[in-house]
């Protein structure tokens, strides 16, 4: 392949990836309500990491630091992204729900909050099946270079009844 439709092929990917980070924040903000509040948006998807931030201004306490219980909504809705993604470029559709989490908080949240996960070898050909598909994803979220609080979770796709 020459470098020039290699070229041509990975601007039309970055296309349908930007396309499908900018309908997941629209999903986002129409069917939870929180998430437009606190204004979360997907920022990048770049090698099966997807990064999503919020701003500090509408998600902060009375510690001037973001508040424990948007730092969980960044990171659970950061995970349930990534699935709904990842569903997306699997050409498959499915209920996701949160079924099981844990979360730790290691320090305060100050400035620019980021929530990344990456995602695992998960096959969600399942779902084209009639078959649920579960998958286990670590959240990190990052204040600059630190690492201010973890999130396991455990997401499962329901098959949507036709």
């Amino acid at each position: 392949m020459t470098p020039k439709i290699e070229a041509i092929e990975e601007t039309e990917e970055r296309q349908e990836i930007q396309a499908l980070l900018d309908e997941l924040q629209r999903t986002w903000h129409q069917t939870i309500p929180v998430s437009a509040f606190m204004q979360i948006a997907p920022g990048a998807y770049q090698d099966k990491t997807l990064s999503v931030s919020a701003p500090l201004a509408p998600n902060i306490n009375l510690h001037h630091t973001m508040f424990a219980g948007s730092i969980y909504t960044l990171m659970t809705l950061t995970g349930w992204g990534m699935v709904w993604l990842q569903q997306r470029l699997a050409c498959v559709e499915g209920d996701i729900v949160l079924g099981q989490a844990d979360i730790r908080y290691l320090a305060p949240v100050g400035e620019s909050p980021e929530a990344r996960v990456s995602w695992p070898e998960t096959d969600l050909s399942v779902l084209g099946q009639g078959k649920r598909a579960k998958v286990k994803l670590e959240v990190a979220l990052y204040c600059g270079e630190q690492c201010c609080a973890q999130f396991q979770g455990t997401y499962v796709s329901l098959p949507k009844a036709d």
